[in-house]
């Protein structure tokens, strides 16, 4: 069996029956497989000292270990969780993790007082990224990304969703989401790929903005359409990027090619656009940390779902988070994730989310959690088949160092050594 076939097999978890037993937490997240809000954001479905049955990638059965084992045929492994807690895969609803170089030198001036705007406007930011990355070949970048994939995992997450955007023409948007194929079949991190070719207006088309949003709707989103390079079609609205309109043009062009929708909005200025993602019937709105209540009350309306990101707040310094409890106190179903790039949020970490999450946003332990692993799952339409420890579900778990839960957020950046399982394979974390 070639590398690459070994790894499909992996992936498939076609390595038959394992029972992992002597969970101190089972965290199972279990009910309906929807986005949870209001009190269902604190229902973890917790079974003490418990077991858990897999065969062939897919659980069978969850609870106390004499009720589980009778579904075990013979010949099972067995692995010993120690007493520690197991929870269901970290999925991660927001990253951008292909890009070449990095952004240390815009991070530098971040720090002595310059801000995204300014850093932006002197040739930083996302044009220096876009230039970096349209020099890297497809295998250089898949290097970088098969190193950021074990980053994610490393953290407990075992699903990203994973934007383009660093191309910003056709050719090299095209690349980047090849690459995020690539990593897909590669790696066990399982990936969920968006087309970002919105992210801003590329330095070619400066002052012929109405000709990039015509390249991204005649030639790119058809072009990616046609590969099926990618699920989602994003866009960043703001006062930087792309306004309400032009958004709006280039999301619904993405929906009549089949592509699901979800919106970067609302992070630097209440513009609409929160509206504009709900009028549309995005599945989610990210960002959102200057929405207003009429906006949030437009998500709700629409069954928007708010993708939630702290640690892009915190690394850039600033100190407008999400109000995350007015969204859960109206009825949304948040989503925590890492907005994982080289400039806002060289962040990876889930558990450093959930510490965020708590701190900053007062959202409970438990509500980070659900909005971290299942609320994030519905969000890419996967709810079905991830975010949760239920039966017929893809058996995709962490055994996490800690007896409780809450000490993954508790403990802020702990060094971890999880172990990692999807569907129903142990990762080996380099």
């Amino acid at each position: 069996m070639d590398p690459k076939e070994a790894r499909a097999h992996e992936k498939s978890g076609a390595q038959g029956a394992l029972l992992v037993v002597n969970c101190g937490q089972l965290v199972t997240v279990a009910g309906p497989a929807q986005a949870r809000a209001g009190a269902a954001l604190r229902e973890l479905g917790i079974w003490r000292d418990a077991a858990m049955y897999i065969e062939n990638g897919r659980i069978v059965d969850v609870g106390s270990y004499g009720a589980v084992k009778t579904h075990m045929r013979p010949g099972a492994e067995e692995i010993d969780a120690g007493g520690r807690a197991v929870l269901p895969g970290f999925v991660d609803a927001h990253t951008h993790p292909v890009f070449g170089g990095n952004r240390i030198g815009d991070f530098e001036r971040r720090v002595a007082g310059s801000t995204y705007e300014e850093i932006a406007a002197a040739g930083g930011g996302i044009a220096s990224t876009v230039q970096a990355t349209r020099e890297a070949s497809e295998e250089e970048l898949l290097r970088v990304a098969e190193h950021h994939a074990q980053w994610f995992l490393r953290g407990g997450t075992t699903t990203i969703e994973a934007k383009s955007g660093y191309g910003l023409s056709e050719e090299s948007e095209l690349k980047l989401l090849r690459v995020l194929r690539a990593l897909g079949e590669r790696s066990p991190l399982e990936i969920v790929p968006t087309l970002l070719a919105a992210h801003t207006v590329p330095s070619e088309f400066r002052q012929n903005r109405a000709g990039y949003v015509h390249l991204i709707l005649n030639q790119i989103i058809p072009a990616v359409a046609e590969q099926s390079l990618a699920r989602f079609c994003d866009v960043f609205c703001d006062q930087h990027a792309f306004t309400v309109e032009e958004a709006r043009t280039i999301l619904a062009a993405a929906k009549q090619h089949g592509l699901r929708l979800r919106a970067h909005v609302e992070q630097f200025a209440m513009d609409g656009g929160a509206r504009m993602a709900a009028e549309l019937g995005a599945a989610t709105a990210d960002h959102l940390e200057c929405s207003d209540e009429a906006g949030l009350a437009a998500l709700r309306q629409a069954g928007v779902q708010p993708v939630l990101l702290p640690a892009s707040v915190f690394a850039l310094g600033r100190d407008e988070y999400p109000r995350a409890r007015a969204m859960i106190a109206a009825g949304l179903a948040p989503v925590l994730a890492s907005d994982f790039n080289p400039g806002s949020s060289p962040v990876t970490s889930m558990p450093f989310i959930l510490s965020l999450a708590a701190l900053y946003l007062r959202m409970t332990p438990a509500e980070a959690v659900v909005a971290a692993t299942i609320n994030a799952a519905a969000s890419l339409d996967l709810a079905h088949e991830i975010g949760s420890l239920e039966p017929g579900k893809r058996a995709n778990f962490v055994i996490h160092e800690c007896a409780d839960y809450r000490e993954l957020a508790y403990y802020i950046a702990a060094p971890a050594r999880p172990r990692v399982f999807v569907t129903g394979c142990e990762v080996a974390l380099r």
